[in-house]
């Protein structure tokens, strides 16, 4: 997906400081670690945020959840991984492979996106016919925006695949954006809404890493920071307010 410029990666141990661990730098551990680790901590949050519910939901419902539930959570996974995958290959320096992988992640994503506005329709309607819940349709704000956000961003990744710097971080942001998913899996964040604050905590990790290494914030965070807070905002006042014109779009979405 795109062409990364790889610095050379020298020794951690400062040749006038034997022993001495550099963190930061162009070949600190941070710089060089960093998507890496990230992309294994979002892994982590997944899976203890999915196999709270995966089971009755997924694997074992008392009611049968339709195919495309299925469907999704395997993009959604293959997702996951392939970014594993692309941080991994960056770190040993298979950067021919790595933009080989990048045009399917290209593709897998651009299924993603109208895959997770379907899946959450389809769903919604199950919630409600099947299930018997009312009120779960406002909730459709949530999925909406992650997708186009998703969407967005891994779009303008695609556009400036051959600008490390920003390609980086728009994957690293888009992908942090999906784990409201699991972050919503635990009770107390869902129902408090704070499955936002908490991925735009692992957002902050980025604006953090930059500031240690660069000494200064990308302007990537900068420009998407008001974008995401505002659209974040506006999703959880739909489906907690669940105002007129949203009951109207609703409506007309779903029947």
């Amino acid at each position: 997906m795109s062409t990364i410029n790889v610095e050379p990666v020298d020794s951690l141990i400062s040749p006038g400081k034997l022993g001495t661990t550099t963190f930061t730098g162009r070949n600190g551990i941070l710089c060089r670690y960093f998507y890496f680790a990230m992309s294994l901590l979002l892994a982590v949050i997944v899976v203890a945020g999915f196999k709270r519910t995966v089971n009755q939901n997924l694997f074992h419902p008392a009611v049968p959840r339709p195919v495309i539930l299925w469907v999704h959570a395997s993009a959604f996974a293959a997702w996951v991984t392939f970014f594993i995958s692309q941080s991994t290959l960056v770190r040993v320096r298979k950067v021919s492979w790595h933009r080989s992988m990048g045009w399917f992640g290209a593709g897998l994503a651009t299924v993603m996106v109208p895959l997770g506005v379907i899946t959450a329709i389809i769903m919604t309607r199950f919630d409600v016919v099947q299930l018997h819940q009312s009120g779960v349709d406002a909730f459709l704000s949530i999925p909406f925006y992650d997708m186009i956000a998703f969407g967005v961003c891994i779009g303008l990744a695609i556009y400036w695949r051959t600008k490390p710097e920003l390609h980086r971080r728009l994957v690293f942001i888009a992908t942090c954006g999906l784990m409201d998913a699991a972050f919503g899996r635990f009770d107390y964040l869902f129902n408090n809404n704070l499955f936002y604050p908490c991925l735009d905590l692992l957002i902050l990790l980025g604006v953090g890493r930059d500031l240690l290494v660069d000494r200064r914030v990308h302007r990537v965070y900068l420009y998407a920071a008001p974008f995401l807070i505002v659209g974040q905002s506006l999703s959880v006042y739909m489906w907690r307010s669940n105002p007129a014109w949203w009951q109207g779009i609703t409506r007309a979405i779903l029947w």
